[in-house]
């Protein structure tokens, strides 16, 4: 059985002068939260802040469906590195509309290995 841990994330300054609309809300999956958790804390301050950022902009370059899947992934660039948190949606009837993050994965391309999606 998965354990589902959400934390909150301090309000970013860029939303303080707009009104903004939160189009989903996350649920981090005991894989995903140990990934955040074995990263060093300024690349996982990154990767947080784009999460995020994706929740109010849905911006494609921090949050992207994966081509010829229903896995999406948050995208973060950081030192070089590139960093993917691999997640799908769950919106159910008159609830909140969930991102669930399964996992994630320190990349050496661009290319999301085959292997991370199908797991």
């Amino acid at each position: 059985m998965e354990t589902y841990i959400t934390f909150a994330v301090a309000e970013c300054s860029i939303y303080k002068c707009m009104e903004i609309i939160e189009k989903f809300k996350i649920v981090y999956y005991t894989d995903a939260m140990e990934f955040l958790q074995r990263i060093e804390s300024k690349t996982r301050e990154k990767i947080i802040y784009n999460i995020d950022k994706a929740r109010y902009t849905l911006d494609p370059k921090l949050f992207k469906k994966l081509t010829g899947s229903d896995i999406w992934e948050f995208r973060t660039s950081y030192n070089g590195k590139q960093y993917r948190l691999l997640a799908f949606w769950d919106k159910t009837q008159n609830m909140d509309t969930l991102v669930i993050a399964t996992h994630g994965c320190i990349k050496k391309t661009d290319k999301t290995p085959v292997n991370e999606i199908e797991r």
